[in-house]
């Protein structure tokens, strides 16, 4: 005989929000909003650097890419950059910060 179940049941819950002290309280970091136009578009030339994935960037960099033109870097994670150009954002890598060995 089989048993039919309709949903199987979860041996650990969920994470909620529970009201209390506010050391308790989950913070949600605030992003900061990028703006193509009024933090590249006015920029000199001579400003910006030129991508190379060999090289590392750091956030708010300002960039020439060959292919997508001027950027401004808006998130590094590790070896990988998030980066606003005029048609919108994209993912690059670059060389990132060396990696301490662990011994």
């Amino acid at each position: 005989m089989s048993m039919k179940r309709s949903k199987q049941a979860n041996r650990f819950p969920r994470y909620r929000e529970v009201e209390g002290p506010s050391w308790l309280a989950t913070r949600k970091v605030e992003e900061k909003t990028y703006d193509w136009q009024a933090q590249v578009a006015g920029q000199p030339e001579n400003v910006f650097h030129p991508y190379d994935p060999q090289k590392a960037f750091q956030a708010e960099e300002l960039i020439l890419h060959p292919k997508f033109g001027r950027g401004i870097v808006t998130k590094v994670d590790g070896k990988r950059l998030d980066v606003l150009f005029q048609d919108g954002p994209r993912k690059l890598v670059h060389a990132g910060q060396p990696v301490a060995l662990r011994s």
